[in-house]
């Protein structure tokens, strides 16, 4: 007898075992297969990022899903929250960054799908163009490396700068520069959200500063820099996700909606060539 229920109690404990195990999976096909709301949480900067999401909130709400967006003030942050699970998805990045952050920090993370460009701007409050900044004069860029290129393309577009014949500008450092005739000192040791506040202080002769940082600190990019990117820029902003959730319904859901017509049409509407749907 003893014996027996022995047995029955082990039979019972596998049973709430293998119960237990499967109960997450369980739980989302039910979830699913009932119709309830799913809940997506987003890591996302404040401006145009969070904005947008906010946006896509009230059509993804009619499709099932509840969307939170976290709001996140700096490029660090967005990527841990992802990759320690403690978001579904972040939107604050382009693929030259989320590549360095992978290869930095060993991430297995990927891109779910392109959803703006946010055009880089050059900003001055004692000159008008690249061509009238003296000689020797500091040009404060992020300490972004993933950007070096990109802060570089405004000075070799201009031929003020010449970089190494055969590297791509996206992918050019520093380093990189050959030819500097007008001495122009690039420096990289600012937190990219720090930037606003130093052009307003006017701490340099000119300051290079993501436009998402530029409209969140009041700065238009269309009528406050002295040159500003076109919208053939590399550097779209992006859904990251972990490696393979880029096949979740509500994932796909989440990308669709940030890539339909409404969303460009919010866009377009909101910032005035500032920020750019993604082709």
């Amino acid at each position: 007898m003893k014996k027996f229920l022995s047995f029955l109690s082990l039979s019972v404990l596998v049973l709430v075992l293998a119960a237990c195990g499967n109960g997450s999976d369980d739980s989302a096909e039910s979830e699913a297969d009932s119709g309830e709301d799913s809940e997506l949480v987003v890591a996302a900067s404040p401006a145009p990022h969070a904005e947008i999401l906010e946006e896509a909130a009230s059509i993804l709400e009619d499709e099932g899903i509840n969307l939170e967006v976290n709001i996140v003030n700096d490029y660090t942050t967005p990527n841990r929250l992802l990759a320690d699970e403690e978001v579904d998805a972040n939107y604050f990045q382009h693929v030259p960054y989320l590549d360095g952050e992978i290869e930095s920090h060993g991430y297995d993370l990927v891109s779910a799908g392109n959803v703006h460009i946010e055009p880089m701007a050059v900003y001055s409050n004692d000159y008008d163009s690249l061509e009238d900044i003296p000689d020797g004069s500091t040009i404060l860029v992020s300490n972004n490396p993933a950007e070096e290129g990109r802060f570089l393309s405004f000075f070799v577009n201009a031929g003020l700068v010449e970089i190494e014949e055969g590297i791509e500008i996206q992918n050019a450092t520093f380093d990189d520069i050959t030819e500097n005739p007008h001495n122009f000192e690039f420096n990289n040791q600012t937190a990219p959200e720090l930037l606003v506040e130093m052009y307003n202080n006017n701490e340099a002769p000119a300051v290079i500063i993501n436009s998402n940082f530029a409209l969140d600190g009041g700065l238009n990019p269309l009528e406050d820099s002295i040159v500003l990117e076109d919208g053939d820029s590399p550097y779209a902003n992006l859904i990251a996700v972990r490696a393979g959730d880029e096949d979740r319904e509500d994932i796909q859901k989440l990308v669709e909606v940030l890539q339909g017509d409404e969303i460009k049409q919010f866009i377009e509407e909101n910032y005035d060539g500032a920020v750019i749907p993604a082709e």
